[in-house]
């Protein structure tokens, strides 16, 4: 079991970073929970709990990141964005706020840094969200903090945004209302005899979002994990429709009649483009790198995590079921 640490979270009112302050406070640790808005702290974070201090303030402001960390033994740092709005940018979000936490941090003394990442992420990612979580990752590494960098693929839970859209689709009470979509892709396939490369379903292997803050629980005392990239997935494997049969099994109130329908990823991304050019990007419900993200595997293998971190994930039907009657 890990020492007792004061733990500082970047994220922390997001999806992800609730359900891993929720984890800490659980296992003894005390937490400083960084939060922009102090009332969604209250709805989301055990507030009132003696071993959280919530810290309010933006990780670019200036002095909040110092405040973070002060006194915390180990920074776990959270903050992304899946889609630019406004002033939030990838450049923002991704590298920016990690130059901050990780100065703050090797400011403060503060020396285990646990950061989160994405699967895929590569010097010349295909979106400019994997390029500028790339370029984080480059910060994290040469900051000279005792880093572990995790990289989790598509992450399931309750409270999870896209699980509840999906839900929504399930039931008709979220548009397109006829149909389940998801992005498809092209393989190349020299036995075609139309010339024509055929569309193909994606697969992913949804990761549960308690077994993600699980395995950030336990590298922070575990000296081997410092300096390692781990992957986070889940132990099952699903095409995108199988997975979105499995939603509308399950949620109380789906019309079962709605069926899984595969959008040409690369159309979908041109058309985004097109929109966003033409200054009309937000009306649709996904942009260019969302099209070409999705039209991709995201799989990988957890031997390393079950070796190193000694951690078995569950699979996504099973844990899908423990929660799904809630999103009625």
């Amino acid at each position: 079991m890990n020492s007792t640490q004061t733990v500082a979270v970047t994220g922390s009112t997001g999806f992800v970073g609730r359900n891993i302050v929720r984890r800490l406070l659980a296992e003894g640790h005390r937490v400083r929970a960084l939060v922009r808005d102090r009332s969604k702290a209250r709805e989301v974070l055990a507030v009132g709990n003696p071993g959280l201090t919530l810290v309010v303030g933006d990780a670019l402001d200036g002095a909040t990141p110092a405040e973070l960390v002060r006194g915390a033994t180990a920074c776990i740092h959270l903050i992304g964005i899946i889609r630019p709005q406004g002033a939030q940018t990838f450049e923002k979000a991704h590298v920016r706020s990690t130059e901050a936490i990780t100065a703050a941090a090797s400011a403060a003394g503060c020396r285990r840094f646990l950061h989160m990442s994405a699967l895929g992420v590569n010097h010349d990612g295909m979106t400019d969200y994997h390029r500028t979580k790339w370029d984080a990752e480059q910060i994290v590494r040469a900051s000279g903090l005792d880093w572990t960098i995790f990289r989790p693929g598509f992450i399931h839970g309750q409270d999870g945004e896209f699980i509840e859209t999906a839900a929504g689709w399930a039931t008709g009470e979220s548009q397109p209302w006829f149909f389940l979509p998801y992005f498809t892709r092209r393989v190349p396939d020299p036995t075609c005899i139309t010339g024509v490369a055929p569309e193909v379903d994606p697969i992913l292997s949804p990761v549960w979002v308690e077994d993600v803050a699980a395995a950030f629980a336990k590298a922070i005392g575990q000296p081997s994990a410092i300096g390692e990239i781990y992957n986070l997935v889940g132990p099952e494997k699903l095409t995108w429709p199988e997975f979105l049969l499995t939603v509308r099994n399950a949620v109380p109130g789906a019309d079962h009649k709605l069926q899984p329908w595969g959008i040409p990823g690369d159309v979908a991304a041109c058309s985004a483009r097109v929109a966003k050019m033409l200054g009309m990007g937000w009306a649709l419900p996904f942009d260019e790198g969302m099209a070409r993200m999705g039209m991709r595997d995201s799989t990988a293998s957890m031997d390393k995590v079950r070796s190193d971190l000694g951690l078995e994930f569950r699979p996504f039907t099973e844990t899908f079921h423990g929660y799904a009657a809630a999103l009625s």
